[in-house]
């Protein structure tokens, strides 16, 4: 049970997401219409944003307020919900510690998923401190069932996914960590892209992974499914 008494007033949560989307479109996380967010106001309501706008284009008189069933509590006129919140009310009825789930394409991360590659190497303190593994979910089709299936298996132990042939998903206990998540997912991407193109990589090793796990327990983080390291670092002798 969700007993969290600092949830954001209705109108505070519209604002955010208003903020939050012009975030993600100045990042170029989002084109046209792509992508949606939404933010709990309470155990079982959350606020998400509207369909058919740019998320850099939205005010907060378009957030629609809808329960966890579906049910749509509060909709301005002409702007329905996506027809993906399918999959953030899926994530929040699997994972009741979740309280925002954001839904980008950033280049680099949705073309590791296009091509099926899990960011799951250990090569980037941040990632792992933050993200930890990014699975990639098998492809579902937009706004069907089967993408919020896709999801499932994932938002308990994961900070976020890879859909297939689609984009970025991703969750946290408030609206600044989901939103982080997207960042350091696509930082991830891009950096193990160019590591990619110079053909040298120097992977953490298990103790050092156990390092930031250690870590990542002090600061009292949510768990999330570390990568593997090495049997043995390869990282431990300066390089002039």
């Amino acid at each position: 049970m969700d007993d969290k008494e600092n949830y954001p007033s209705e109108q505070e949560a519209r604002g955010l997401l208003v903020q939050a989307g012009r975030v993600l479109y100045d990042r170029g996380y989002v084109v046209t219409n792509d992508g949606n967010i939404s933010l709990k106001i309470a155990p079982d309501v959350i606020v998400v944003t509207p369909h058919g706008i740019s998320k850099g284009s939205m005010n907060p008189d378009m957030m629609i307020v809808m329960d966890l069933d579906g049910a749509v509590l509060k909709q301005a006129e002409g702007w329905p919900p996506s027809s993906e919140v399918k999959m953030h009310l899926r994530a929040y009825r699997e994972n009741p510690a979740i309280d925002a789930v954001v839904h980008a394409h950033p280049i680099y991360a949705t073309a590791y998923a296009i091509a099926g590659i899990a960011l799951d190497e250990p090569i980037l303190c941040e990632s792992a401190l933050q993200t930890g593994i990014v699975p990639v979910a098998h492809y579902g089709e937009p706004g069907t069932s089967e993408v919020p299936d896709s999801i499932a298996p994932y938002v308990n132990e994961y900070g976020a996914v890879l859909l297939s042939n689609h984009g970025v998903l991703t969750w946290g206990s408030s609206l600044d960590e989901a939103m982080s998540r997207m960042e350091v997912v696509e930082n991830y991407a891009q950096i193990s892209f160019v590591v990619r193109q110079l053909g040298s990589m120097r992977k953490l090793s298990k103790g050092q992974v156990r390092g930031l796990a250690r870590i990542r327990r002090n600061m009292n983080m949510s768990p999330v499914v570390l990568p593997t390291g090495v049997e043995f670092p390869t990282n431990t002798v300066d390089v002039l």
